[in-house]
């Protein structure tokens, strides 16, 4: 049977947004093709009619999830105050303890290192995309200036954020995300600054 574009299309999104749930909840070796597809409530044999391989389906995830992730950003205010709030949000408990609807850096970061070129260079092109952004906004007259501290700004979102997930007990938990908080704040006042 053939499908039309619109339906190919359809089923080509919903195979990548319930792999990147599945990716950020298991991990992407945890995550086989199989269990991709029962996600998506297709067959292992529609899964080649839109991708290549795994690592193909996997740098699409890594991009698409970087780019909902700046869309989200978009969403925000256009200066300061919206960087503000999307750390606020980053090191929430909302986003600590449901890591398959939140960000792919925290949860996938150990396992994109060890990936093949492709996977990383559209991890790195989609999060300097962010960076940039964050850049602009704080320092407007030179963002160029702000891009290193933004990346340091993100080790330590993306380091909290794990380090939170990992501990057994939740008061702890929750401190070391209000400690995030305030050290990343630190970082972006030392970047609005200079």
């Amino acid at each position: 049977m053939r499908y039309d574009k619109e339906h190919k299309d359809a089923t080509r999104r919903r195979i990548i947004e319930t792999s990147g749930r599945r990716f950020k909840q298991d991990g992407l070796d945890g995550s086989g093709v199989a269990t991709l597809m029962k996600d998506a409530g297709l067959t292992n044999g529609a899964f080649y009619k839109h991708f290549t391989s795994k690592d193909d389906l996997v740098t699409t995830v890594v991009a698409e999830q970087l780019t909902g992730q700046r869309a989200m950003l978009d969403e925000r205010a256009p200066d300061r105050a919206g960087v503000e709030r999307f750390i606020r949000d980053y090191l929430s408990p909302g986003h600590r303890d449901a890591p398959e609807r939140g960000c792919p850096s925290a949860a996938l970061l150990d396992e994109i290192a060890r990936c093949d070129d492709t996977v990383k260079q559209a991890y790195t092109d989609g999060l300097v995309t962010i960076a940039d952004d964050i850049a602009a906004r704080i320092a407007p007259d030179d963002p160029d200036s702000a891009r290193t501290r933004v990346l340091s700004l993100f080790a330590t979102l993306f380091g909290t954020l794990q380090l939170a997930r990992a501990m057994a007990d939740p008061n702890l938990s929750d401190a070391i995300l209000d400690q995030g908080i305030t050290n990343a704040l630190a970082i972006l006042d030392d970047a609005t600054r200079n």
